[in-house]
C-alpha cells in the first residue's frame, strides 16, 4: 500500500521553494522513484520499505511502502522505526570525535591505557598498538565479534558488557593491528566502552545528551523500543525462503554491542543528521563537532592493500556517482536492513530501511541518486512542449512474458520507460520524443532519434497499448 500522499504535498511544497532557487524540478524523477519503490515492494516481498531524500537542510522528498506490521496490518510511514544496527556505529564515533575535540582523548591513545580491564590476547609481537584510531577505521587486526552466538536465532542471545568483558581474556587478535581491514563490531563495542570509561557517564547518557539531544533526533535511542513494537516500531522479518515466504523474526536488543548495533531510528531522523553534517561542512561554529572535525572524519584514514577499501573515521568513504566522495554506512541487524548514504559536493544525502533481512537497501539508495542525478537545470526555452497530453501515455503496460511489466512515465518533455522489476532503472530509462499524434521515437544516447514507438486508443480515445517494430503491449490498469 502506498504511503507518501501527505509526506508528497509537503514535499512539493518544499520543492516549489526550492527550484526556484537551483531551477531544477524533481518531481517527476520522484514519481519515478515512487514507482519503481512501490513496485520492488512487491516483486521482493518486502513487507515495508521507508526513504528519504534530503538536500541540505530540506526534506526533497520522504515516503514509505507496504507494511510495518503485516500481522497486525500497520502501515509503513516514513517516521516508523527501523533497527538502524551498524549505522550505530556513526553515533559512537561521533561520540568519540567529541571527546577528541574536547581533549579528553587522542586518536593515538592505546586501548589497554583507555580500558585498565582490556586483556585480548595479542599473538603478534610485531605488531604496532591497538588505538582508537584503528578501531574507527577496523584496521585493529580484532577479531569481528565478542565470542558470543548473538547472531544465532531464532533468540539472538546478545551479551551485556560484563559479559563481554569476562570472556576477552579468551579472544586474540587476528592480524597485527594497522595491516588488513577487518569490520569489527567488536572494536566498536569497545569504543562504547571508552566514551564511558573518559565520560564518567553512560554511554546512553552520554549518546543523548551530547548528539541526540543538540540534534533533535527525538526518534532515534540506543536501543530498540518493545512498548512500540508492531506499530511505531516495525516487526523485524527474514529474509525469503524458496517459497518466497518471510517468517516474522525474534524481537532483540544488542545490550552490551549497543555502540556497534543497537540504534533504532527512522529516516526522518537520519535525515537531519545528514543535515546536521552539511550544515557543519559549511560552517565555522562548533555545533556538537569543530566543523574541521567532522571533514578529518570524511577523510580516508584507512586504505587496505588491494586498494578495494576506504575507511574514514567511523565512515565508509568510497567514490559514488561521477566518481565524488560518498560517505555513511549500512546496517544489518535480525529482520532489518538500512542504510546512510551522503553526498557532501552535492549536499544530498538518501537514507533507507526495509524491515526485512536478505533485502539490499544499499541498492535503492544508489539508484535513487542516480535518478535525482539526471535531473538538468530547467531553462526558459527548455522543454520544448509536445502537442499532445503526455499524462495519457503514462501508466504501467504488460510485459510478460519477456519481462513483468514497464512503466511509462513523463520527463523533460518526454516520455520515459524503465522495465520492472530492475536493480538498476537509472541505468534502463529510456526517453521518447514526441512526433506526431500517438506517435514518438526514441531518443539515443547521441540525442540522434531512434525507432517508432507507438500507442493505440480505443474508442473513447483512452491509449489501451503500445506498439513498437509491430509488436504490441496492453496497458494495464492499476
Amino acid at each position: 500500500m502506498k504511503k507518501y500522499s501527505i509526506a508528497l504535498f509537503a514535499s512539493l511544497m518544499t520543492l516549489a521553494a526550492f527550484s526556484q532557487e537551483s531551477k531544477k524540478d524533481y518531481t517527476e524523477a520522484i514519481q519515478l522513484i515512487e514507482v519503481w519503490l512501490e513496485a520492488q515492494k512487491d516483486f521482493e516481498n518486502l513487507p515495508g520499505i521507508s526513504a528519504i531524500v534530503v538536500k541540505d537542510q530540506e526534506v526533497l522528498w520522504k515516503g514509505a511502502f507496504g507494511k510495518a506490521n503485516i500481522e497486525g496490518d500497520v502501515d509503513a510511514e516514513s517516521s516508523t522505526l527501523y533497527s538502524i544496527c551498524s549505522i550505530s556505529k556513526l553515533f559512537t564515533s561521533v561520540g568519540i570525535m567529541k571527546l577528541y575535540d574536547e581533549g579528553k582523548l587522542r586518536l593515538d591513545d592505546k586501548v589497554d591505557d583507555l580500558l585498565p580491564w582490556y586483556d585480548l590476547e595479542q599473538q603478534f609481537p610485531e605488531s604496532g598498538p591497538i588505538t582508537v584510531r584503528s578501531l574507527l577505521t577496523h584496521s585493529s587486526g580484532l577479531p569481528r565479534e565478542s565470542a558470543h552466538p548473538y547472531w544465532t536465532g531464532p533468540d539472538f542471545p546478545f551479551p551485556t558488557s560484563d559479559e563481554i568483558r569476562a570472556k576477552l581474556g579468551d579472544q586474540k587478535t587476528l592480524y597485527p593491528s594497522s595491516t588488513y581491514f577487518q569490520y569489527s563490531n567488536l572494536g566498536l563495542t569497545l569504543l562504547g566502552e571508552i566514551i564511558e570509561e573518559v565520560s564518567g557517564k553512560s554511554y546512553d547518557d552520554y549518546v543523548q545528551q551530547n548528539i541526540l539531544d543538540p540534534l533533535g533526533l527525538k526518534s532515534t535511542r540506543t536501543e530498540l523500543p518493545e512498548s512500540l513494537l508492531g506499530s511505531g516500531l516495525s516487526m523485524g522479518y527474514s529474509a525469503r525462503a524458496r517459497s518466497g515466504s518471510r517468517e516474522k523474526v525474534n524481537f532483540f536488543q544488542a545490550k552490551g554491542i549497543k555502540a556497534a548495533a543497537g540504534f533504532s531510528s527512522n529516516v526522518e531522523d537520519l535525515g537531519k543528521f545528514a543535515s546536521w553534517q552539511f550544515r557543519l561542512l559549511d560552517s565555522t561554529i562548533t555545533e556538537v563537532l569543530k566543523p574541521s572535525t567532522l571533514k578529518y572524519m570524511h577523510g580516508v584514514h584507512w586504505t587496505d592493500p588491494d586498494f578495494g577499501t576506504t575507511w574514514g573515521l567511523g565512515f565508509v568513504v568510497f567514490k559514488g556517482n561521477g566518481g565524488t566522495k560518498t560517505v555513511g554506512h549500512g546496517g544489518s541487524c535480525p529482520g532489518y536492513r538500512s542504510t546512510l548514504r551522503i553526498e557532501p559536493k552535492s549536499e544530498t544525502a538518501f537514507a533507507v530501511m526495509i524491515n526485512a533481512s536478505g533485502t539490499n537497501p544499499g541498492k535503492y539508495a544508489r539508484e535513487i541518486s542516480k535518478i535525482i542525478g539526471k535531473v538538468k537545470p530547467v531553462k526558459d526555452d527548455d522543454n520544448e512542449k509536445p502537442s499532445v497530453n503526455l499524462e495519457d501515455f503514462v501508466g504501467y503496460y504488460n510485459s510478460q512474458p519477456w519481462w513483468s511489466e514497464s512503466y511509462i512515465g513523463t520527463w523533460e518533455g518526454k516520455l520515459v520507460s524503465i522495465g520492472l522489476p530492475s536493480d538498476s532503472p537509472s541505468e534502463s530509462m529510456t526517453f521518447y520524443k514526441h512526433i506526431e499524434g500517438d506517435t514518438f521515437r526514441r531518443v539515443r544516447d547521441d540525442d540522434e532519434l531512434g525507432e517508432e514507438l507507438n500507442f493505440v486508443r480505443d474508442d473513447k480515445g483512452k491509449v489501451i497499448r503500445r506498439e513498437s517494430h509491430g509488436n504490441y503491449s496492453a496497458k494495464i490498469d492499476r
